[in-house]
This record gives structure tokens, sequence and C-alpha cells, in this order.
């Protein structure tokens, strides 16, 4: 089934180019052929601090001119989707981050720094600070997949390893970045047998919405807002993924049409978490909307 059709690519583009910022934009173009990378990472270099991190907004929910983990996290993001996360772009990134790893060897989500400007109440640095999963299994996935070295890696590695195989519950975000790890990990058949125990654990504990018509299947997390699922295509964003084995082609076709049919009236699609910031959910459509496409590209269409 072609999902992706011009006329809902249309709508998102005028979706982005309406209300987006110069960074979504860009990456709208690049997604669509019209703009390169080039045009990207210059986007994303305003978002720079000058010592190797990034804030601004960069992640929407995260403000302010100080840097944190989950921004570096993004901007990796952004180079990875554009293909330009290599030894050197990665570098000054690698550097700041080498400077918040905690004993543990993980990499904290936020900053005690965070505290300073405006933030979501629910975005609070860990006391005592420690790694967590949600940033360390997608940063190390991340530098793993563009074979990215940097001093500190080899213990966040190890991080991973032990807090993936270590926990009987996981966070749906948690799932994410553990999938990220697992499929760029280097040891490939305990990333499998990790990735599979994972996936009954998922299915156990009903942490994804397999039937998109019928919500009162799935068990959203303490604190989700009303509506908040989290859907196969969230975990598995593309079929290379060891976590689209775990769902039925039923599951896929009803993932994939869900999210098809989620484009709103205006073309962009919707931001699913609890806001606390018109500013924030404004801006952080255009990014959902662009990473949708690329979802359904990604799933064939």
């Amino acid at each position: 089934m072609n999902r992706l059709n011009p006329d809902m690519l249309r709508r998102a583009a005028e979706f982005v180019w309406l209300t987006g910022r110069v960074l979504d934009q860009r990456r709208l173009a690049h997604f669509t052929g019209e703009g390169g990378p080039d045009e990207v990472l210059r986007a994303l270099d305003a978002y720079q601090t000058g010592d190797g991190g990034h804030a601004f907004a960069l992640e929407p929910d995260i403000r302010g001119p100080l840097p944190q983990p989950l921004t570096a996290m993004t901007a990796l993001r952004v180079l990875d989707e554009v293909d330009a996360l290599d030894a050197e772009r990665a570098a000054p990134i690698c550097a700041w981050l080498g400077g918040q790893i905690t004993p543990d060897g993980g990499i904290p989500a936020v900053l005690d720094t965070i505290l300073a400007y405006p933030r979501p109440p629910w975005i609070v640095p860990p006391e005592p600070l420690a790694g967590g999963l949600l940033p360390t299994g997608r940063i190390v996935g991340l530098l793993l997949k563009h074979d990215v070295d940097a001093p500190w890696l080899a213990d966040a590695v190890a991080f991973c390893w032990a807090a993936h195989e270590g926990q009987t519950t996981r966070h749906p975000y948690e799932v994410e970045s553990a999938v990220a790890f697992h499929d760029h990990a280097p040891d490939r058949p305990r990333a499998a047998k990790a990735a599979a125990r994972l996936g009954d654990l998922v299915r156990d504990e009903s942490l994804v919405l397999l039937e998109p018509s019928r919500p009162e299947t799935a068990r959203p997390a303490p604190g989700y807002a009303e509506g908040e699922y989290h859907y196969a295509y969230d975990v598995a964003p593309t079929p290379a993924s060891l976590a689209a084995a775990w769902f039925t082609d039923a599951e896929w076709t009803a993932a994939l049409d869900h999210l098809a049919a989620a484009q709103q009236d205006d073309g962009g699609w919707p931001i699913l978490w609890r806001q606390w910031s018109p500013t924030t959910a404004f801006e952080a459509r255009p990014a959902v909307t662009v990473e949708s496409l690329r979802t359904l590209r990604a799933w064939g269409g």
C-alpha cells in the first residue's frame, strides 16, 4: 500500500514551510531531495554552544543556552539523518559528552544546569547524578552505527549491556533507546538475544499499542498524557531494526495505517506527549512531521 502519497507529502510540506524552524525546513528539503546535507548542517550549527554541546531549544522541551546530554543526543540524530555523523563532526560532541560521563559509565539525561531555565516539571536531574538508559543507549548506538570512537565509549557500551540486560521492566522511551543500541552493538548474537528478550517484555507488559483502534489494550507509562501511546514504528522506525520482528504483518499494517491517518487537517502530525508550553508544542510538531514522513518512507511509503 502506498501510504506516503503525493497529496500527503504536499500537505506536510506546506505545514513545515509555514510553521517549522529553519532546521526542520532544511530537514524537509533534504527529505524531498530539494536540499542537501550541508544546508541541514549549517542550520544545526546555530544550536552549538561553543564547547561541543548544543542548546537553544534544539530539543524543544529543553530551553536556555546551556547544553544538555539529551540535546546532544538530538544533534547526533540529525547528523545520522543526513548521513553526516563522522569522526570529525562527532569529535566536539563526544568531547563534551566525555565530561558528563558518570562513575557508572553512563550519560545522564540532563544536568543540574537545566534548573536555571524554563523546563517541563517532569524533567529533573537525577540525584545523585547517574547514567540514564534513555540517552546512553541511543547515543552509543548512533556512534557505533557510524564507527565513531570516543575514549569513554567502551565504558558506555558496558553500561548499556548491564542496564538493558539487567532490568525486568522498561519505560517505553528506554525500550526505543535499547533498540537503538542493540541494532548496532558489536556483539551481534548477544544483541539479537537481548532484543528478543526485550520484545517479549514489550508484549507481556503491553508497552506498545498493537491495536490502535483499541487503546484500552495498552499500558501507558505513569505520568503520560491522555492518548500518549507508543506504536510499533516508534521502536522499529525501519524494517532493518531487530525490533521489527517483534510484530506480526497484521500489527505492522495496523500501525502504519494509523501513522498515515494521524496526519492532521493542517498537514502536520501531532505530538502525543504532555504539553507544558504552547511554544514548545509549536516547535515540536514540524520535527515530528518530518520524522513521520521518514518512517513511512522507510516502511515502503
